[in-house]
C-alpha cells in the first residue's frame, strides 16, 4: 500500500565519471562534464524521491481521512498498518537522499548543494512531525464538535505545513539554481 521505491538505490551508487591524468588540462575538461552530468542525474533522483514522499503524504492523509470517517469506534489496526507501511517508505527516502547528499558532498565536491539537501531533510521532517499532529488534533476536534480550540489547533497546524511547504519548495528552487549556475 505504501509507495513503490523500485531500486532508485542503484541509481544513487552509480560510478564516478572518471578523471584526467594528472596535470593533463585536455581530459579535465570531459570529467567536469561528466561530474555534471552525474550531479544532474541525482538532482533527478531527488526529484523523483520528493514526488514520492508527496504521494506518501498523499496516502497518510487519505488514510487518516478514512480513518476519522470510521469513528466513533475507530478502526485503529487498518491505520495502524497505513501509518507502518508509509513510515517504512518515508525511512526508505530518507535514505536515498542522504546517499544523495553524502555523493554531492564527498564525490562531486559541492557542498553546497548537500547544504540543500540537508535543509530539505530537516523541512521534511518537520513536515510530518507537523502532519502527525495535525491528524491528532482532527481527532480530537472530530471528538469535541462543539469545542473551539481543537478546531483552532487544527487551523494553526494547516498553516505552519503551508509554511513548511513553502519552505520545502523554496529549497528544491535553490538547488536547481544553484546546480544551474554551476554549469
Amino acid at each position: 500500500m505504501g509507495p513503490a521505491m523500485p531500486g532508485a538505490s542503484a541509481e544513487v551508487e552509480a560510478p564516478v565519471a572518471p578523471s584526467g591524468g594528472a596535470g593533463s588540462p585536455g581530459p579535465e575538461e570531459p570529467a567536469r562534464a561528466g561530474s555534471h552530468a552525474h550531479v544532474r542525474d541525482l538532482l533527478l533522483q531527488l526529484q523523483d524521491l520528493q514526488a514520492e514522499r508527496s504521494e506518501a503524504f498523499g496516502l497518510l492523509d487519505q488514510g487518516h481521512r478514512a480513518y476519522l470517517s470510521s469513528g466513533p469506534h475507530y478502526d485503529f489496526p487498518r491505520y495502524r498498518q497505513l501509518v507502518h507501511e508509509v513510515t517504512e517508505a518515508f525511512a526508505g527516502i530518507s535514505r536515498e537522499v542522504l546517499a544523495i547528499q553524502e555523493l554531492l558532498r564527498d564525490t562531486h565536491g559541492r557542498p553546497d548543494l548537500a547544504q540543500h539537501v540537508a535543509h530539505l531533510q530537516d523541512q521534511e521532517q518537520q513536515r510530518l512531525e507537523l502532519t502527525a499532529a495535525l491528524q491528532l488534533a482532527r481527532q480530537k476536534a472530530q471528538e469535541e464538535p462543539g469545542a473551539a480550540a481543537p478546531r483552532e489547533e487544527v487551523q494553526e497546524l494547516r498553516q505552519r505545513i503551508i509554511k513548511t511547504m513553502e519552505v520545502i519548495s523554496e529549497i528544491v528552487q535553490d538547488l536547481k539554481y544553484d546546480s544551474e549556475e554551476a554549469e
